[in-house]
């Protein structure tokens, strides 16, 4: 079984087909997916789900959205060995994934991660300034940079005790 997972049913291949089967059921919720991710951590394989709504989510919201993406994933049982399911809040340093995700933290702090250096740098630290059609700007070092999307290989916002807030 080892073998075939990797090969038929590695996370290449399923984590596109679990968003197919999870992102409906989580947008009927009136929420959105914000990150799926299945790996293999100590106690086995864990199939983890962040969740996000404008004014937040809460436990009553991860606990239903547990149990109807749970009833989903058996009914169409794509992953052939046990894991466990968590659902939880993007948290404080929210992925940013989506276009639209860089519109809506327009002016919030984030941390880039690219894939190839941008003034030297792969790892930037700024204000994100938003999205003009591919390209993104932000605000670095007191300059702006306008940095192709499809170089962002990671993107965070990252939360500041400085009394500075993020946008939701």
């Amino acid at each position: 079984m080892g073998l075939f997972f990797q090969r038929k049913m590695g996370r290449v291949d399923l984590l596109p087909k679990l968003w197919e089967i999870i992102e409906p059921v989580v947008t009927a919720e009136g929420m959105e997916l914000v990150e799926v991710e299945f790996q293999r951590e100590t106690r086995g394989w864990v199939l983890r789900l962040y969740i996000d709504r404008p004014d937040g989510v809460t436990l009553e919201d991860c606990v239903s959205v547990s149990r109807q993406v749970g009833d989903v994933l058996d009914v169409k049982d794509p992953i052939d060995h046990p894991y466990h399911l968590e659902v939880s809040s993007p948290g404080l340093d929210r992925p940013l994934r989506k276009p639209k995700d860089f519109e809506r933290f327009s002016g919030s702090s984030v941390k880039l991660t690219l894939s190839e250096p941008v003034d030297g740098h792969r790892v930037l630290r700024g204000t994100l300034l938003g999205l003009k059609g591919e390209v993104l700007g932000l605000r670095w070092e007191d300059r702006t940079l306008e940095i192709p999307l499809g170089k962002v290989l990671k993107a965070r916002l990252i939360y500041s005790w400085d009394g500075e807030s993020r946008k939701r």
